[in-house]
Formats: C-alpha cells, sequence, structure tokens
C-alpha cells in the first residue's frame, strides 16, 4: 500500500513526459490524485485503528502526526488537479493563439514538464510525511524543493525566474543547515548506539528511546540543543518563519494559483514536521521547555512581521503570502505553548491549509479576470465575477479567524492555551497582532469585492464550474470544521498532539 502511495505518483509523471495529447495529460495528473487520495484514506483507516503499515523494510511507517500531514498534502492535491484541468486549458488556448500571431508550431511540452513535476512533488510530499527515518526525511524535503522550482517559473518570465533562483538559493542553505542539525543530533548520541538507528528505518523510536535515558546536564544536551536549533532554522527557512521567509512572497506572488495553494496548504507542513520532529526529540530528552521557547519565540517574531507588511499590502498574492507567514507562527505559537494550544494548532494546520488552498486557487480567478496582481487595480468582483466574490469574502472571514469557520475555533484554542497556563502578557500581544492582520486584510479585499464595474471589463458571465467548485468544496470544509469537528477526526487530532507535548 505505501509503495504504491510513493511509486504511483512517479510512475504517472514518467507517463506524463511521454503523453503527447495535453487532453490526456491532465485525465492522468486527476486519475493519478484520485488513486493518491483512496491509498492515503485506506492508510490513514490502518493508523486509527493502531495497526500502521509500513514498507521497504520499515522506511515508510507513518504515525498519525505524520498521517495528519499526508492527508492534508493529499486532498489538497486532489483538488487543485480538478482546477488545474481547466487552467491548463486556459493556458493553451492563449498559447495557442501567441503562436498564430507569430506563425510557431505550439506544443504542449512545458504543461508535461508542469504536470509531471506536480507528480514528483507529491511523491517528495508522501516521502517527507510516511517516513520515521530523519535522514530520509531530510532527503525528502530537499526533493519538494528541486521538484516545485520548476513550478514555479512556469509561466517563464524575467520575475518568475528571480523568484525561482530565490527559492532555491535560500531554500537550499536552510535544508543545509537541517543537515547539520542531523549531523548534530549523531554527535549527540554517539556513546549510545547511534550507529544503529542510523541503520534502523524506525529511526525516531529508536531516537526516542535514547532520548529518555538522557541524563539531565549529560554532555549529550549542548548536542540536543544545538541540533534543534538547526533544525529549527533550517526547516523553518522552509517552512516560511520571520525572519528566514525572503523567498515566500516572491514565490507565491509569482507562481501558478494552483501551485502556490500547493506551496502554502502542504509544502509548508512538511517543513513543520521536519521541526516538530526535532521537538519530539528534545521532549522526550526533557529539554521540551528550551524548543518550545524557541518556537514561540519565533511565533511570535513571524506574527509580527507578518503584520507589518499585510498592512498597505496592495498585491493581492503577496498579501496572502505574508498571512502564510502569519500562520506559521500561529502554528509555532501554539507547538510552544504546549498543553491545549497544541491540539488547537493541529486543527489550525488543518484549517490554514484548506483555507489558504483555497484563497490562491481563487486568485487566480481574479488574475484571469483582471489581467493584474494589484488590489489597488480590482475592484467592483461582485458585479465581474459574482460567484468568485462570494468565496472570496467568505475566504477572507475564514483566514482572519471569524467565526463560525474552524480556524476560529484553532486560534481560540490556541489563546485558550496561553491562558490555561498563565501566559496572560503572550495572550494578550497574540491577539493584538491578530486584530492588526484582521484590518490590514479587510481593507484591499472590500476594496476588491466593493466598488462600481470598471468600464473596459467586460460583463459578468458564467464562471467554469472547474474555476468555482473546487475552492467551494474547500470553504463548506472549513466552515463545517468550525460547526462540528467528526468524532474520528477529534482522536486523529488528539493523537498527533500528544506526540508534541499537547
Amino acid at each position: 500500500m505505501l509503495e504504491a502511495l510513493l511509486l504511483l505518483p512517479l510512475l504517472a509523471a514518467a507517463l506524463m513526459m511521454l503523453i503527447a495529447r495535453a487532453t490526456a495529460g491532465r485525465t492522468l495528473l486527476v486519475a493519478a490524485a484520485v488513486a493518491h487520495a483512496v491509498l492515503t484514506a485506506a492508510v490513514l483507516r490502518r493508523i486509527a485503528e493502531g495497526n500502521p503499515p509500513s514498507a521497504f523494510g520499515g522506511l515508510l511507517a507513518p504515525d498519525m502526526l505524520g498521517g495528519l500531514f499526508l492527508g492534508v498534502a493529499s486532498a489538497l492535491f486532489l483538488v487543485t488537479s480538478v482546477y488545474a484541468v481547466g487552467y491548463l486549458k486556459s493556458e493553451e488556448d492563449l498559447g495557442e493563439r501567441s503562436h498564430m500571431k507569430t506563425g510557431e508550431r505550439f506544443t504542449n511540452a512545458p504543461e508535461r514538464r508542469f504536470t509531471a513535476c506536480l507528480c514528483i512533488f507529491l511523491s517528495a510530499m508522501t516521502l517527507v510525511t510516511c517516513t520515521r527515518h530523519l535522514g530520509a526525511l531530510w532527503v525528502g524535503i530537499e526533493a519538494t524543493t528541486l521538484a516545485s522550482a520548476p513550478l514555479i517559473y512556469f509561466h517563464r518570465h524575467r520575475e518568475s525566474l528571480e523568484a525561482t533562483w530565490k527559492y532555491l538559493i535560500i531554500c537550499s542553505v536552510g535544508i543545509a543547515l537541517a543537515l547539520i542539525g542531523n549531523l548534530l543530533l549523531s554527535f549527540a548520541f554517539v556513546a549510545k548506539g547511534l550507529e544503529s538507528a542510523n541503520e534502523a528505518a524506525d529511526q525516531l523510536s529508536l531516537l526516542l528511546r535514547l532520548a529518555a535515558d538522557v541524563a539531565p546536564g549529560g554532555p549529550a544536551v549542548p548536542w540536543l540543543k544545538a541540533a534543534f536549533i538547526f533544525f529549527l532554522v533550517g526547516y523553518g527557512t522552509k517552512m516560511g518563519l520571520a525572519p528566514l521567509h525572503n523567498w515566500l512572497p516572491d514565490a507565491h506572488s509569482q507562481a501558478p494559483s494552483l501551485v502556490s495553494a500547493l506551496l502554502s496548504g502542504a509544502l509548508l507542513n512538511c517543513a513543520l514536521l521536519g521541526i516538530l520532529r526535532g521537538h519530539q526529540i528534545l521532549i522526550a530528552a526533557g529539554l521540551g521547555g528550551f524548543s518550545a521557547q524557541l518556537l514561540l519565540f519565533f511565533g511570535l517574531i513571524s506574527l509580527a512581521v507578518a503584520a507589518v507588511f499585510i498592512v498597505g499590502q496592495g498585491h493581492y498574492k503577496r498579501l496572502l503570502a505574508y498571512s502564510s507567514v502569519e500562520h506559521m507562527g500561529i502554528l509555532a505559537f501554539g507547538i510552544g505553548l504546549g498543553g491545549v494550544a497544541v491540539h488547537g494548532a493541529m486543527l489550525h494546520v488543518l484549517c490554514h491549509s484548506l483555507t489558504k488552498c483555497m484563497l490562491f486557487l481563487l486568485a487566480g480567478n481574479i488574475l484571469s479576470r483582471y489581467h493584474t496582481l494589484s488590489s489597488h487595480d480590482v475592484h467592483g468582483m461582485r458585479w465581474a465575477m459574482p460567484f468568485t466574490t462570494v468565496l472570496w469574502a467568505g475566504g477572507f472571514l475564514a483566514i482572519v479567524g471569524s467565526p463560525p469557520f474552524g480556524l476560529f475555533v484553532s486560534e481560540l484554542w490556541i489563546f485558550k492555551g496561553a491562558l490555561a497556563q498563565g501566559q496572560w502578557v503572550l495572550g494578550a500581544v497574540y491577539l493584538a497582532l491578530l486584530a492588526v492582520i484582521f484590518v490590514g486584510m479587510s481593507v484591499p479585499i472590500l476594496h476588491m469585492i466593493q466598488g462600481t464595474r470598471p468600464a473596459d471589463l467586460p460583463r459578468a458571465t458564467r464562471e467554469p464550474l472547474l474555476s468555482v467548485l473546487p475552492p467551494l468544496a474547500l470553504g463548506l470544509t472549513v466552515l463545517l470544521l468550525g460547526l462540528y469537528v467528526p468524532q474520528g477526526l477529534r482522536h486523529a487530532l488528539s493523537q498527533a498532539a500528544r506526540t508534541i507535548g499537547g
């Protein structure tokens, strides 16, 4: 089962490079996404039953924490692949018209590379979420960087090239630092049989047992602390924690909207999982307070930086990118608090991913209609594209944590966790920054929705179903999670939270 989960996207990618017809390639993309989602559901069911599957000698053996991130990545890939059918069709029509003007022959080679890289990206995320070997996890996160870079450069203009190189360089430096964290972790347990741990497929379980035997003030403590710092800085760069977030606004703003949806909704979670694995080990060694304090610090810094750049932001895709920095900060803050806040953070992972994916897909609809990324030049959306406007307004209310959406519940749990531990000052700062961000996002969003219809914009026409049904499904799911969390999901969130101090 896990073998198919990892290898099926790679097989689909190879077939896509051989298929000449664009329609067949898009069909294969959706089929691969559906198959991956079905296999993921089967894996999650076995994990919930206490009988997790394993593959490749135990190299792939997901726990509930990894399973939660796997489920999010697979669901988002399915939704974006459906959206991609209409998106790529419009890109094909645009390419054919431009080649007719120049007399050149049109080919779908860029699209074949694009869909193939999407599938490789899915396979890399599957490796990250399913493995319990920190070396394999590192390889998977590096693979996500290499697979997603061509996706950012899809439109092949100067700005996208600059964003791609910035993404590659900054994230590669971060990944290199995370590798040093792995080496430092090896030094911490060099006298306790880590040689066998490196060879063990389920390396994490062995590391947790070794960490439980670490004596307070022992020689392994400085190595463990140093290892977590490198994990936090290295994977935090990929996660988008401030001040390590520099690549994120450029990459999200220049990538195709469906790629931005996957980067923000799924890729950032993979990097977060790398940090959480390090946090697990420090908790087992009795050093959870050290890692928690660092997570709290970087969480609040990310919230503050996001608030500064969101206020007055005139580029609506960059606005969503800085919102991702904000929510990564919320996650780090909630996990750092511990207790019930960790349970809220796990729900926040799910709700943020769904909502941000929804908003980036809708941003693609807006861009195709208005042909501008400036929120100052977009107004009168309610006249030009009413269905997208309703979803855009709902997505805005969800992402800023308004009731009755799921993000309101998760952010409330995190605030409750701060109060339960007597962290009144931190709770107040948390609420104040959320309030600033709410105001900062509401100004451009409401400007885009309100106002008169521009005279040079055609009247509203029927919006393609494939452009509105995927974000509609995501929005309804986030709304449902704000009203009712199914018992099975609640148990899964609690089980995942317990592994990291919840």
